[in-house]
């Protein structure tokens, strides 16, 4: 199950999306409130991005020095930002329903996956044995890891609260 909810977890997504923006009654303060924290989490996705070299290594520069799980971070604060922006309590509980469910199970899944392909360098990053990495933030490596498309639908999302808040 963990893996199915792992894989599925995007198209989940879009489909709650859909429900979300119905049910959302977004006011003007609610929305700004809600895009502050929304874009905080997308500054934050664009960073784990702009560091990581996916299937590559165990990415230990960037955010990835102070939590395991920076995009999964980034992802949490865009839906509590959507959450907030839709000023609608069921809005909220599916929002937060969604991130606990699917993102455990992206992480558990995740955590196997790098385990196995690197094993004791991926247990030392874990428990904080590793030596530290220091690398740039890569705009290249960011939009190889296809950020863009995080931002895109971040703006997408915001636009249409922002049409039914004010229209």
């Amino acid at each position: 199950m963990t893996r199915l909810l792992a894989r599925w977890r995007v198209t989940l997504g879009f489909a709650f999306a859909v429900l979300v923006l119905y049910l959302a009654t977004p006011t003007p303060w609610s929305l700004a409130i809600g895009a502050t924290v929304a874009v905080a989490g997308e500054l934050v996705r664009l960073w784990a991005a702009g560091h990581l070299e996916k299937s590559k290594e165990v990415t230990q520069s960037g955010p990835y020095r102070y939590t395991r799980h920076p995009l999964y971070l980034g992802s949490s604060l865009i839906g509590i930002g959507m959450a907030i922006g839709s000023h609608h309590l069921v809005v909220a509980s599916i929002v937060v329903a969604y991130l606990v469910l699917t993102l455990t199970a992206a992480m558990r899944s995740e955590e196997a996956h790098l385990r196995e392909k690197f094993g004791d360098a991926y247990d030392a990053y874990a428990q904080k044995r590793s030596p530290k990495v220091e690398r740039a933030f890569s705009w290249h490596r960011a939009l190889y890891n296809r950020e863009h498309h995080t931002m895109a639908g971040l703006a997408a999302g915001l636009l249409l609260l922002a049409a039914k808040a004010f229209f």
